[in-house]
């Protein structure tokens, strides 16, 4: 049986109320509590703990499943085809950067022989400017021995040289070295028996006048300048007279010999 205890400020008709009709009303409390405790017991478990979840299951079906299986198929092939896009384009851009790699290489070697073919044919010598300072530069000659054995030599030596010279009969206009003096200064700087003259230092006289003595009516005094004669092509006569033009050079230097030689 139920106590039912009162605190002082329950009303005043509870307290008052007779024994027997307190007993009725708690036995009517607990029928009640013993009949939705009764109910609620027959109810399923998943309806009471997860309403919600039992909605779910009531809602799928396998058309959904379905559907969803193909929308994951559909998205797998899709990341296939876009790998192999990627790997695709990934391959062309390696083989181009191949080919560009390949190119470049082939430019450096390609530029890299021009270098060593101007380094064959080519010599630094003293040219002469216009304000007559002379200065060195490096200067090309093209090859006029056949077959590509041939190099570029330059060498310097006084006068007299001890060279015998020639016109080269395989190769009309060239002067050619036919003999070397073996106690000669050609031969001790190195000049060698068929060598092909291509250029020689020259040496040239000219009346040079100022400016004041023009407008004085002078005739100005004579100058003597040193340049680079080129050989090709030139009489052999001329050619002679230049060599020895040297000996009018005031400095008294030594004559500039651009030599093509066989290896």
């Amino acid at each position: 049986m139920t106590n039912i205890k009162f605190s002082p400020a329950a009303p005043a008709r509870y307290a008052a109320a007779p024994i027997w009709r307190l007993l009725v009303l708690s036995l009517a409390f607990l029928i009640s509590s013993k009949e939705t405790t009764a109910f609620t017991s027959q109810l399923p478990s998943t309806a009471l703990r997860h309403p919600k979840q039992h909605h779910v299951v009531l809602l799928s079906s396998s058309s959904d499943d379905d559907a969803t299986n193909k929308l994951l198929e559909k998205a797998r092939k899709l990341r296939e085809e876009v790998s192999a896009v990627e790997q695709s384009k990934a391959e062309v851009q390696k083989q181009n950067d191949a080919e560009a790699q390949a190119q470049r290489e082939a430019e450096m070697e390609e530029q890299k022989q021009k270098d060593q073919q101007r380094l064959r044919y080519s010599a630094e010598v003293p040219i002469l400017k216009d304000m007559g300072d002379e200065v060195m530069e490096r200067v090309d000659f093209p090859p006029r021995l056949k077959g590509g054995k041939s190099r570029i030599v330059t060498i310097q030596a006084p006068l007299p040289l001890g060279l015998v010279l020639g016109e080269d009969e395989s190769i009309p206009g060239m002067t050619s070295v036919d003999e070397v003096a073996a106690e000669g200064n050609g031969a001790a700087a190195g000049v060698k028996q068929g060598d092909i003259v291509r250029a020689i230092t020259a040496c040239q006289t000219t009346m040079e006048t100022p400016t004041w003595q023009l407008l004085a009516g002078g005739i100005g005094q004579p100058k003597t300048k040193r340049f680079m004669y080129s050989v090709d092509g030139r009489p052999f006569e001329e050619v002679l007279d230049a060599i020895g033009s040297n000996r009018m050079d005031v400095q008294g230097r030594d004559v500039w010999l651009v030599l093509e030689r066989m290896d």
